[in-house]
């Protein structure tokens, strides 16, 4: 393996930072011109463009290990690198996506999606925040040392994550391919800009569907209407029960906690819900508490005629589709079991509803004070001039999950480029630089300080390590 460059200080850093700056963002819209859209439906040209582009990138940052990891059943290949560091050093994973949600709106974007566009400090376009501005930061913070870091440091980015693909399971059937001492799932950001966050809980999820069937056809409400059994109505009747007056989740058997850590204010969550004036949020106690830190739970999905051409008729059947979040020490599989026992209880109206249990994925609970936690703070704060704080994350990122399983004790540190404003899967998705140059500063500082918290293993830790 080959020697680090030598140390350098923050500010020495920020400096090499500021510096690479106007060649990354360059870099950056380069890469948000190409619209690496991953469904089906879209072409496949733009999502190989973006991955040449990225290998290309990883090989002019001095990455001379790059290879394609091809999987049954997926269209874009997940890029592998690896740049060797100095012996003894800690190996670093780094993850994130270059694949992008379609921009369908397009008379909502104030610019073309996918022609980046500079103003205010920003760089708006489909994909700058979710996630290549993180892939560009993950490349930066290898430039800073000149292509030879001060860790072993392992990319991992692949080209399917918007819609799923078999990727999203694939880590635990290979282990091997993924092992680590300390991941960078650079799939997220901080909580707003200027304070620096590191995501330390995802809610995991589950499906459910509730039906039921009470004629043989629907019937004239005029003639039938007042005594026939109506689905529709003993439907929103069952799904009623499953909040409180207030708007709190009203099933037993699911974890709710209090949240501890940063959150939004709700002045700031009814601006980036874009909550109407006036109106009340649903539920009580703190927001981080309703949206990370407990259990929430959405009517996704109803059969139902449209208001227009409503015809008069009682409903003979009715049929529902339900998300559960939850919370993220729970088993999606038992919170799920929780909410199907609570809709198999009901009989509104006298009526037995039909429930089956869907998809469910785990949630995500970070170990925190390691060594990676721990310099992952320091470098945050660092990298921000500011406190770093924790937060969680209201929705599942399957291949956490599956590393998580595939290398349980490499330390999982959720931090990245974006931040709560920054739009990502909406009109006029945007990045700001200065929240760019920050986090690649924050992975270069990273590098050095996990290294150094390596390095000072006492014997006793060392010799326990290798008796394992």
């Amino acid at each position: 393996m080959p020697d680090a460059s030598p140390l350098l200080s923050t500010a020495q850093i920020k400096d090499v930072v500021a510096g690479l700056m106007p060649v990354l963002e360059a870099e950056l819209v380069g890469l948000v011109g190409i619209p690496s859209v991953a469904v089906e439906g879209f072409p496949d040209e733009p999502l190989f463009a973006a991955h040449e582009m990225i290998v290309g990138l990883l090989t002019d940052a001095g990455v001379d290990e790059v290879e394609d990891l091809l999987i049954p059943g997926k269209t874009a290949p997940v890029i592998r690198a690896c740049v060797p560091g100095p012996v003894g050093a800690p190996t670093v994973l780094l993850y994130s996506h270059y694949d992008v949600v379609p921009a369908d709106d397009v008379e909502l974007w104030d610019s073309p999606p996918f022609e980046a566009d500079k103003r205010d400090g920003a760089l708006y376009g489909r994909g700058t925040a979710d996630s290549k501005a993180n892939i560009i930061a993950m490349i930066g913070a290898l430039r800073v040392f000149g292509g030879r870091p001060p860790v072993t440091v392992k990319f991992v980015i692949e080209g399917q994550e918007e819609f799923g693909s078999p990727f999203d399971t694939y880590p635990p059937e290979a282990p091997e391919l993924f092992a680590a001492d300390a991941m960078i799932i650079a799939d997220v950001g901080s909580v707003r800009p200027g304070s620096p966050t590191l995501t330390v809980a995802l809610r995991g999820s589950a499906q459910v569907v509730v039906e039921l069937t009470t004629l043989g056809t629907d019937k004239h409400n005029g003639l039938y209407g007042g005594a026939a059994p109506d689905a529709r109505l003993a439907l929103i009747r069952a799904l009623a029960t499953l909040h409180d007056e207030s708007g709190d989740v009203a099933v037993e058997g699911l974890l709710r906690e209090p949240w501890a850590g940063s959150t939004y204010t709700e002045e700031e969550f009814r601006t980036l819900a874009e909550v109407r004036e006036g109106l009340p949020l649903l539920g009580s106690g703190g927001i981080g508490e309703r949206i990370w830190s407990g259990p929430a739970i959405t009517v996704t999905g109803i059969d139902a005629p449209p208001v227009d051409g409503a015809v008069n008729a009682v409903a003979s059947s009715a049929r529902a589709v339900i998300n559960l979040r939850v919370h993220p020490r729970q088993p999606a599989a038992q919170a799920q079991a929780a909410l199907v026992r609570h809709l198999q209880a009901l009989r509104p109206f006298g009526l037995e509803l039909t429930v089956t249990a869907g998809e469910t994925g785990d949630g995500f609970a970070a170990a925190q004070g390691g060594p990676g936690f721990d310099a992952a703070l320091s470098a945050l704060s660092q990298a921000w001039d500011a406190p770093a704080g924790l937060m969680a994350g209201g929705g599942s990122i399957p291949i956490v999950m599956a590393l998580d399983t595939a290398v349980p004790g490499a330390e999982k540190l959720l931090f990245g480029a974006t931040d709560g404003y920054a739009n990502i899967h909406g009109p006029n998705e945007r990045v700001l630089l200065d929240e760019l140059e920050k986090a690649v500063v924050a992975k270069a500082v990273f590098f050095q300080e996990y290294a150094r918290t390596f390095d000072a293993r006492t014997p006793e830790a060392d010799t326990a390590e290798g008796s394992k």
